[in-house]
């Protein structure tokens, strides 16, 4: 198996899952990134990615975070790549946070409506995962 740039980071598995996942699915990440946004708000997205941006700029992962994000970048078309960049720079900024990914979609959805900024920004990823599980 290849390693990759990003092996070595505690969400790895993670940000595998949401790359392969995104090649099979990229029409469904569209989707769940469209709900996502509407369900928290616009103003609430925004907040909540540039904070992350800003954790995941400051955190020594930019080698990692590159190489997962032109993983992403050559998966699928602009919109569902988008949403799985966003899930790929929370769970590089966050070790804390792929549980929600593997969590029940309304649970996600509250604590995003509240604020969460790691819920708003995995709550696409939590329902995708949801609705492909076996």
């Amino acid at each position: 198996m290849t390693q990759t740039a990003w092996a070595p980071l505690s969400n790895a598995k993670h940000i595998d899952w949401v790359l392969a996942s995104l090649k099979v699915h990229p029409k469904k990440w569209y989707a769940a990134r469209t709900t996502a946004w509407y369900a928290t708000k616009a103003a609430a997205w925004d907040a909540a990615w540039n904070a992350t941006c800003d954790e995941a700029r400051n955190a020594a992962y930019y080698a990692a975070r590159d190489a997962a994000w032109t993983a992403a970048k050559e998966a699928a078309y602009y919109a569902a790549r988008t949403a799985a960049c966003d899930i790929i720079m929370v769970l590089i900024a966050y070790d804390d946070c792929a549980y929600m990914i593997e969590s029940e979609v309304d649970e996600i959805k509250i604590l995003a409506i509240l604020g969460d900024q790691k819920a708003i920004l995995l709550l696409p990823a939590c329902i995708i995962f949801n609705e492909t599980r076996n």
